[in-house]
């Protein structure tokens, strides 16, 4: 029997943003970085692999760690993060493993006969002499590697980083590098030597005038896709919480701005462009898209723990038009689910695709997240980090504070449990929508721990929405709750 599919995707202690979604096989794998939870930094954690039968989304593997950053040997001691990788298939057959050690501006690769085995160390993208690319003062950033290996063989890298300000130098080997927006290089057989000269695509913010990317200039996030005939580029934009694409029928330039596929915190969608108005806490984002037995999904993230260092993967199906325009989908809490999930048992409220306080939400930062939002709602675990044993809830609902999960299948339901634990003194109002009205009211009282407080209720058949806002006193703490 097939397993239902959530958002987040991977078990709530497993933190893999950056995600890049490929089908080797019968199997679909997700690549991405590897945070850490309450960590002081981003992709503390060594490179692991999880894949999942391509008839069966909901039932996720974990394929253990593929590689680690001792490996490499720039970090023998491991001090040096790996950002955001990608992994392409050769024209041997191998699989190739692309990634930057923290700001280094060095492009590493390591290689593998397999999709999810050990990776070994393989070399530094390079001049044709064995020297170090852009390695020179003045020389463009290397950061967020972008891989196609095209239908004739051809090797393409995407690369590039837009930050208003640069880089310290003191992060870049005391090398002062040149930040202009996205490019690409042409790499030769061996995968890793830069061949002819690298052309600049993506302009950054400021000197984009006249290209049709004006207000969703590019930031950072290369990737890249070939459907049929036509390149796709899906990039994180100077907005940060926007997935976009741009298409060309070459892979080395006349690229056109296409639109937003995802926002981490549904804007543009839900009518609305600042901040305050997401329907969830936003801050970086990075992924692309993948093709699973002729249906299309965008694999993204979303922020936890009230800063930028402890990101969850999401996903959600999209639809390619015939004029291979993409438009922009919203956030649910049933992503690859391809529907929406049954209305009866028990779910995971760190499954909430909406979270915002009585004033909305907000863009999380790298610090002080506990101070800026000492007053809102956030996703948080029980323990340290860990792969194993998931414990995630919503912490810190306060008066006006509120969850949202979409969709449910909702067939004869009789009754609605929340399992809370707090202060809390007051009612959770449950309603089909952002600003409807409520269809229960559920009464709760103060509980040190996770308590289960429920209400009768007469909802509507079909395909349903789930609001939950807290209205009283004290503050709680959210763990699940139960259809019946």
């Amino acid at each position: 029997m097939k397993k239902q599919c959530f958002n987040p995707y991977l078990p709530s202690y497993e933190y893999i943003p950056d995600g890049e979604p490929y089908v080797f096989g019968n199997r679909l794998y997700v690549f991405g970085s590897h945070d850490r939870f309450n960590g002081k930094l981003f992709c503390m954690n060594d490179y692991v692999c999880w894949s999942a039968s391509i008839d069966n989304l909901g039932d996720w593997r974990y394929e253990g760690v593929i590689y680690k950053k001792t490996q490499d040997p720039m970090n023998k001691v491991g001090l040096t993060q790996m950002f955001a990788p990608d992994v392409a298939k050769g024209r041997d057959g191998r699989y190739y493993l692309y990634y930057t050690l923290g700001f280094r501006s060095v492009m590493a690769v390591a290689v593998c006969d397999t999709p999810a085995g050990k990776y070994e160390f393989y070399g530094y993208v390079s001049h044709k002499d064995g020297s170090l690319f852009w390695n020179k003062s003045g020389d463009p950033y290397l950061f967020d590697p972008g891989v196609l290996v095209d239908d004739d063989g051809s090797v393409y890298l995407y690369s590039g980083f837009a930050p208003k300000r640069g880089v310290p130098s003191f992060l870049t080997g005391f090398k002062k590098r040149t930040f202009n927006g996205g490019y690409v290089m042409t790499l030769d057989a061996d995968m890793k030597t830069v061949i002819g000269e690298p052309q600049l695509l993506f302009h950054k913010a400021g000197n984009a005038e006249g290209t049709g990317f004006e207000g969703h200039e590019f930031f950072e996030a290369s990737s890249i896709r070939k459907i049929k005939d036509t390149y796709y580029f899906i990039y994180s934009s100077i907005n940060g919480h926007e997935l976009c694409y741009a298409t060309s029928k070459s892979p080395t330039g006349g690229f056109v701005y296409g639109g937003t596929i995802v926002s981490n915190g549904d804007l543009y969608i839900n009518g609305y462009s600042g901040d305050q108005n997401a329907y969830n806490y936003i801050g970086n984002n990075h992924g692309s898209i993948v093709e699973v037995k002729n249906k299309w999904y965008v694999f993204h993230h979303r922020q936890t723990n009230r800063h930028h260092f402890s990101r969850q993967g999401l996903a959600e199906p999209i639809v390619l038009n015939q004029d291979g325009s993409i438009e922009q989908v919203e956030m649910t809490s049933c992503g690859l689910n391809n529907g929406p999930l049954i209305g009866k048992g028990e779910y995971e409220a760190r499954i909430a695709c909406h979270l915002m306080s009585a004033k909305g939400a907000g863009r999380y930062g790298v610090y002080f997240g506990n101070l800026f939002f000492k007053c809102h709602p956030y996703f948080t675990q029980s323990g340290k980090d860990r792969e194993d044993s998931p414990s995630q809830y919503i912490a810190n609902m306060r008066d006006g504070s509120v969850a949202g999960f979409k969709y449910f299948m909702i067939d004869g339901l009789k009754e609605i449990s929340v399992c809370v634990r707090g202060s809390a003194t007051g009612i959770m109002l449950v309603s089909n929508s952002l600003h409807s009205e409520p269809v229960a009211k559920i009464q709760l009282q103060p509980s040190k721990s996770f308590t289960y407080f429920n209400v009768g209720v007469n909802m509507k058949n079909g395909k349903q929405a789930l609001y939950f806002t807290y209205q009283g006193s004290g503050k709680l703490d959210f763990a699940s709750f139960v259809l019946k």
